[in-house]
């Protein structure tokens, strides 16, 4: 017998696939704790490959033979008041082709993205976003196997979490 019919039918049944467990709008509230961010509004952006967060002040160091940066984040959308510092080792650079079209050297940095229950690691760009209207955007590569984005809702994760921002 065929493994896609079900039995007594004749109507192919699909085999279960592996959905990733979290489902998504295409904007949630998220937290970098490794960077002491409790609330950041971010945009799920399909189309972009990369990650890419909100940073300015960005400084390159040596540590220990280890290439850091240290930058500043305004966590809250809109609003210049709140002000993290972080520090984070540079795992790589790489081009990325910004909302205008150009493409632009960035430094990378890895740490992890709690939305709602779930945390895990992801890769994220450092540029300015000044104009945009999302201090963060989270990429593909972040979201492969992990969620998938409902483009018709927001916040399905649930509402703002509590402000916890160094």
């Amino acid at each position: 017998m065929d493994p896609l019919k079900a039995e007594g039918s004749g109507r192919r049944r699909r085999k279960a696939s592996k959905q990733p467990a979290l489902a998504l709008g295409w904007r949630e509230w998220a937290a970098l704790p490794e960077f002491g961010v409790g609330a950041i509004k971010v945009k799920l952006d399909t189309g972009a490959r990369t990650s890419s967060l909100h940073a300015f002040d960005m400084k390159r160091f040596q540590r220990g033979g280890v290439e850091m940066v240290q930058f500043e984040i305004h966590p809250e959308q809109r609003s210049r008041k709140e002000r993290v510092h972080v520090e984070a080792e540079v795992m790589e650079e790489r081009w990325v082709r910004n909302s205008g079209g150009e493409r632009e050297l960035r430094p990378v940095v890895e740490t992890d993205v709690r939305i709602g229950d779930e945390v895990w690691p992801i890769e994220l760009t450092l540029t300015r976003r000044d104009e945009m209207g999302f201090r963060m955007l989270l990429g593909r590569q972040a979201l492969r196997k992990r969620a998938v984005v409902d483009p018709g809702s927001s916040y399905r994760a649930g509402r703002r979490m509590k402000k916890a921002n160094r």
